[in-house]
């Protein structure tokens, strides 16, 4: 009776393990995104920007998701600590603000905009990421 105990147990075992070790890859990672979300927004004046994720990582050399998905402190100050990831830029940047937070285009724009600046690589000008329809 032992034995089956050990042999049904180590079999449960063994099948837990192999879910884990075949759905990691999947839990850890995020669907290659292909533009950048417009979540937040009533009406886009411009085309929505073409923006692979994955690729635009790699190219960069950006392992901390932090660097973009930052979050922000009680003082609504720029938190680089704790990262927002999984979360979309509009539930702390509204399309307008009176409360003098950032507006959500603004963000955008500031993140990208600012890292390309700093780094001296990226489009920087309206039409280089917003392509004509």
């Amino acid at each position: 009776m032992k034995k089956y105990n050990f042999t049904l147990a180590a079999s449960m075992l063994t099948v837990i393990l192999l879910v884990v070790v075949y759905m990691a890859p999947t839990a850890f990672s995020q669907d290659d995104m292909t533009q950048v979300p417009t979540d937040g927004f009533a009406k886009l004046e411009r085309p929505r920007v073409p923006f692979a994720h994955d690729a635009h990582n790699e190219k960069a050399g950006l392992d901390d998701c932090i660097v973009c998905h930052h979050s922000k402190n009680d003082d609504g100050t720029r938190n680089m600590e704790t990262s927002s990831e999984g979360e979309p830029c509009s539930s702390c940047h509204a399309e307008k603000r009176t409360d003098g937070g950032t507006p959500l285009m603004r963000a955008y724009h500031l993140q990208c905009q600012g890292c390309h600046k700093k780094q001296g690589k990226g489009p920087v000008a309206c039409a280089q990421c917003h392509p004509k329809s």
